[in-house]
């Protein structure tokens, strides 16, 4: 036996609670992992709460991401003793996810967690930080450098917003945080931003072509806050779009892409390929300090406080990561 946070559904409704789960009850899979650490991100927050539907089949263990040690294995990649870390491939939505103790899936989604962090470590980055390195290797393989202009980190309080904004410093840039809170000024200038926006001069429907001025864009919002970013983007810019925390459309016109020829690079973290995935986990673990990472953890948690933070989270009231202990 070994706990787990359950997500079931009823007629009255879903239920969610740490449950005793049997190991024979754990879903088919090559390959075993003895969970250290999940994380708590935004699909996660959807997933507990049951604010949107992005749970497909029921029971469900939520969490989208774990790091753990392989406890068996019929993959070839893989034997008992290895460390591993596991980021999207659609675990927690339709494959039960690393919010449990234990958790058996397919070999072919695990990489080896970099030696550079410690399961605590990989969780306290987990998908809203792997997502970000994606974003950051968006922009520069498509071929944008520091000294071309500010780039514009949008949610920067957040996950993929906090994690961003280090990396981008780190790789030379001057970023520009944008967000909803004035008291966490602080928090972003120690990230290294080197100013600050209130997210709400993007927030409501501008212009078509606003007076230009990022070289790029990390943008986790979505919504007029994307069309107002790729507005206001230079010519030949790139925004890298990987979120819709204020909505999932994009309320805009072609003037940006066909008369400035902005770069709308979409980035997703959940199917992305392996080659991928190895690519921004080693920018995360040449580029991103282990201290400074320290400051991105909002807190640790039990399964158990996995629960109410979900709520929390949604709210907006969550700064950076909460790492969740599945064996508290």
């Amino acid at each position: 036996m070994f706990s787990g946070i359950l997500i079931n559904k009823t007629d009255a409704g879903q239920t969610v609670e740490v449950a005793k789960i049997d190991e024979s009850q754990l879903p088919e899979g090559n390959v075993t992992v003895d969970v250290d650490c999940s994380t708590l991100n935004y699909k996660d927050g959807l997933a507990i709460t049951g604010s949107s539907p992005v749970v497909r089949k029921f029971p469900m263990v939520p969490g989208i991401d774990f790091a753990g040690v392989v406890s068996e294995s019929s993959h070839p990649d893989w034997k008992r003793g290895d460390r591993v870390v596991l980021n999207g491939w659609g675990v927690g939505e339709g494959h039960w996810g690393g919010l449990a103790q234990k958790a058996r899936l397919n070999g072919d989604w695990l990489i080896a967690l970099p030696k550079a962090f410690t399961s605590r470590q990989a969780m306290a980055i987990g998908t809203a930080g792997y997502t970000a390195a994606l974003c950051v290797d968006a922009l520069v393989n498509y071929g944008i450098k520091p000294d071309q202009g500010e780039i514009l980190v949008t949610g920067a309080t957040g996950g993929v917003g906090s994690v961003a904004v280090l990396l981008l410093v780190k790789a030379g840039f001057t970023v520009v945080a944008a967000t909803g809170k004035a008291s966490e000024e602080s928090y972003l200038k120690d990230l290294g931003a080197s100013s600050i926006i209130d997210r709400a001069t993007l927030a409501e429907k501008g212009k078509p072509l606003q007076k230009e001025r990022w070289a790029g864009v990390v943008d986790a919002v979505g919504s007029h806050t994307l069309v107002n970013a790729c507005a206001q983007t230079r010519y030949c810019g790139a925004v890298a779009a990987c979120g819709l925390a204020q909505g999932a459309d994009f309320p805009s016109t072609v003037m940006p892409f066909i008369l400035r020829g902005v770069a709308l690079l979409g980035v997703d973290s959940v199917m992305a390929p392996k080659s991928r995935r190895l690519q921004a986990w080693n920018r995360l673990a040449k580029d991103l300090d282990v201290s400074a990472l320290e400051a991105v953890i909002a807190r640790e948690i039990s399964l158990a406080e996995a629960i109410p933070a979900a709520s929390e989270l949604l709210q907006g009231k969550i700064r950076g990561r909460l790492v969740v202990d599945v064996n508290k």
